[in-house]
């Protein structure tokens, strides 16, 4: 026998959150009311609502925890298949993009500041710790930024040929280093120095520059030039 789910609509025309949305914007909805749109249906004993809260719960009922979360973490909760999972994932994922994306080729980098908020954005709900690079063109603006290394909860591995070719594939003039600590920590490790110093010469031979090694973690950011480093 097919297993009945609640339907969306099937409840009361109020409290559906899609009308809802319609009618009065989704700024006005509650952050489980727009969970469950992302959800659609529920299950025999719970509403999309339902579900949704207890995603949200899941979450410490924070957005931020929330975008952390795996899909199988996701799917701990009983209603919560793979698809719907996914669903979330992907929207979490776009928030965060949304968010991210906006300096990107527009604004002139100029200070440590600028780079590390836009990082911080993009890195933060990574546990493990990654190595990206931002390359820059001759008005000091994004053109790109990739993760080139990703490595456990201690450390990466960034391997410099990797990063110059990528380098002269985007045409960029500068790049900007940077990788995130998980555990919160901003001092920089010895290997941290060393490989800067190896990327650092290396792109000499290019004619390109490397502006700032920054290290990104929930408690601010730690910038190789400002600290006379590079």
């Amino acid at each position: 026998m097919q297993e009945h789910k609640y339907s969306i609509k099937q409840w009361a025309k109020d409290d559906r959150p899609r009308e809802k949305l319609l009618a009065i914007g989704a700024e006005n909805l509650s952050n489980s009311e727009l969970l469950a749109i992302l959800i659609h249906n529920g299950t025999k004993e719970k509403t999309a609502v339902d579900l949704a809260k207890e995603i949200l719960k899941l979450g410490k009922d924070n957005l931020g925890e929330l975008g952390r979360l795996t899909i199988k973490e996701l799917m701990k909760v009983k209603g919560i298949g793979e698809a719907k999972a996914i669903t979330i994932a992907a929207a979490l994922e776009l928030g965060r993009r949304r968010q991210a994306g906006a300096p990107l080729e527009k604004t002139a980098i100029s200070t440590s500041r600028d780079i590390a908020e836009y990082l911080q954005t993009i890195l933060k709900d990574h546990r493990h710790e990654v190595f990206g690079v931002l390359f820059l063109n001759r008005a000091n603006k994004i053109r790109h930024f990739e993760i080139v290394s990703e490595g456990g909860i201690t450390g990466t591995v960034a391997d410099p040929r990797v990063i110059l070719r990528k380098a002269l594939e985007e045409d960029a003039v500068s790049i900007i280093l940077c990788h995130n600590h998980p555990s919160g920590s901003l001092k920089p490790s010895r290997a941290d120095e060393e490989l800067t110093t190896k990327i650092k010469e290396a792109a000499k031979y290019f004619d390109i520059r490397v502006m700032d090694h920054i290290i990104v973690s929930e408690n601010g950011y730690y910038s190789f030039a400002d600290e006379g480093l590079l």
